[in-house]
């Protein structure tokens, strides 16, 4: 059962000096409790939001508000942050191989973590990182623990990075793509670990372009496009009765599992907006085969339906288009 919120974002914008306005304010809330799923095509703004939450956005100027269990995020210096990633907050980043140390052990980088932020002795620390990385599925943890990133293959490391992030139990656990790499079995085990960790009342931003993704695991979704928030609700509703021009075609570009096979897919004609050059209004609106005057002036959030699920997620499903007054 959700709980009261631990994340709130609040008109999160983020403009880099090159490569402009990236995110243009996304708004979104975590109850303890929640699966998230964020979803939506690659340069959407999934990974950039993520990273903001844990300060780690690239350079530039971010403005918006950002709350963690009732502390201003943008009010924390270097050494909360230092005390907030990892304990806190930690994150499941998409390519491990960038995200270890070359030149240490597996087993001593995640063994570090755990030192640093709970109060156990090096023999204590070490014994949980080898029942992690068993937890996660890595043959032999405690050889493995003693080999460096590039002697792992791909699967490999992405467990051990999964087993780092939660190594301190996070109340927020942010997961981009956290199945990459990983073969079908391996993939239902992390799933079934990410809804235990709600079931404990934590929550998690799972980052997919994947619906089945989003449909077995998650309790919420929100739809991103262009760096906006375009709809968002519980996962029953939003893909039973998809609201959005683009999240209807989202849906509708999904292979079929049964029936004939179709000669091709379906594709969103067009090309998603710039940062440099945004659409002044609805940010779909260059690709949207709905499109009309009413286009002209960004739609504001708007109630949409309740769903099924509303009554258990606290959550109503909302869109941010003009054919739903």
């Amino acid at each position: 059962m959700v709980g009261e919120p631990l994340l709130t974002l609040c008109n999160l914008r983020l403009r880099h000096p090159v490569a402009g306005l990236l995110l243009d304010g996304v708004t979104l809330s975590l109850r303890r409790g929640m699966i998230l799923g964020v979803v939506g095509e690659s340069g959407s703004g999934k990974t950039l939001t993520g990273l903001s939450v844990l300060g780690l956005q690239p350079a530039g100027q971010l403005s918006g508000y950002l709350s963690f269990d009732g502390q201003d995020l943008a009010a924390f210096r270097a050494r909360d942050w230092r005390r907030f990633r990892g304990r806190r907050a930690a994150m499941i980043f998409q390519d491990p191989m960038s995200a270890f140390l070359p030149v240490r052990r597996i087993g001593a980088q995640i063994t570090e973590q755990i030192r640093l932020h709970l109060p156990l002795s090096r023999k204590e620390a070490h014994t949980r990182m080898v029942a992690l990385l068993g937890r996660m599925g890595v043959p032999s943890p405690a050889q493995t623990a003693l080999r460096f990133p590039h002697e792992l293959s791909g699967g490999l490391r992405q467990r051990a990075m999964i087993a780092m992030a939660l190594s301190c139990e996070p109340d927020l656990l942010i997961a981009d793509e956290p199945t990459t790499a990983l073969d079908v079995t391996v993939q239902a085990q992390i799933l079934t670990l990410l809804r235990e960790i709600g079931e404990r009342e934590a929550s998690v931003m799972l980052i997919t372009h994947d619906m089945g993704v989003v449909a077995q695991s998650c309790t919420d979704v929100a739809v991103l496009y262009g760096g906006v928030v375009i709809e968002t609700g519980p996962v029953s509703s939003v893909l039973s009765t998809p609201r959005h021009p683009y999240t209807q075609a989202l849906l509708r570009a999904i292979p079929p599992l049964s029936g004939p096979r179709p000669s091709q897919l379906p594709v969103i004609d067009g090309v998603p907006p710039s940062p440099e050059n945004r659409p002044a209004g609805c940010v779909f609106a260059p690709r949207c085969p709905y499109v009309e005057t009413r286009c002209e002036k960004r739609p504001d959030m708007r109630l949409a339906g309740t769903g099924e699920a509303y009554a258990e997620t606290g959550g109503a499903h909302e869109v941010a288009c003009v054919l739903y007054p």
